[in-house]
């Protein structure tokens, strides 16, 4: 973490002890989450590209390659982005995808990039404070147009630790907010999983345009 402030210490805390959790409990995550279907996530993510396939898709989060392993079935090329190391090696076992280590509170992507990112489970782990300035690296990777698609646990925009990993959970209004301010356009949303009434649909689910117009600067925030 470069330039690091006293202020920086809770992040970094957070960021060590959501990480350390996931690596702690990689094997058995794996397991529980092989056979989650995500296909509602994926084709929402998919059908919003403009542009002509294959796609260049970021799965940031990718845990342990689950979803890498069905874009690329599916004929794109798909990058893997997680904090945790043990997710890392089994994704890139798993998948045979390129897999970057990288801490998602400080993201170091190539500008213009990718044609999608798949944000699936994730986003919810960044801290309120932090999170607009993730939102604009991510749109900054994404080309012109570029998709971003997000699920995140819902909730009354409160956040905290929940055992030893750190969520902040959005209700709908503070999301499209957040994403707005970042600079992406709203394509859609739905509650998950599917065919529940709304209170046993715990997960929203959102997909985002890149705007032409830039986001909301820093020194305006």
């Amino acid at each position: 973490m470069r330039g690091r402030t006293m202020s920086d210490e809770p992040l970094r805390r957070i960021s060590t002890l959501t990480l350390a959790h996931y690596d702690a409990n990689a094997d058995s995550f794996q397991a529980g989450t092989r056979d989650h279907d995500v296909s509602q996530n994926i084709a929402a993510l998919l059908r919003h590209i403009e542009a002509a396939p294959p796609y260049t898709l970021l799965d940031v989060g990718c845990g342990p390659g689950r979803d890498l392993k069905t874009f690329t079935a599916m004929g794109h090329r798909a990058i893997g982005l997680d904090g945790a190391a043990r997710f890392v090696k089994m994704a890139r076992r798993e998948s045979g995808c390129e897999v970057w280590q990288q801490d998602l509170f400080h993201p170091d992507l190539p500008p213009g990039f990718f044609d999608g990112i798949f944000a699936n489970a994730v986003l919810f782990h960044v801290p309120t404070r932090i999170l607009p300035k993730v939102l604009k690296a991510l749109r900054a990777s994404l080309k012109p147009g570029g998709v971003l698609f997000s699920s995140n646990p819902r909730g009354n925009n409160h956040e905290g630790w929940h055992g030893s990993r750190y969520g902040a959970y959005h209700d709908l209004a503070g999301w499209r907010a957040l994403m707005r301010h970042a600079g992406f356009e709203e394509l859609e949303h739905y509650y998950r999983p599917e065919g529940l009434p709304r209170e046993q649909q715990p997960w929203l689910a959102s997909v985002w345009r890149r705007t032409l117009s830039p986001p909301v600067p820093a020194d305006r925030e």
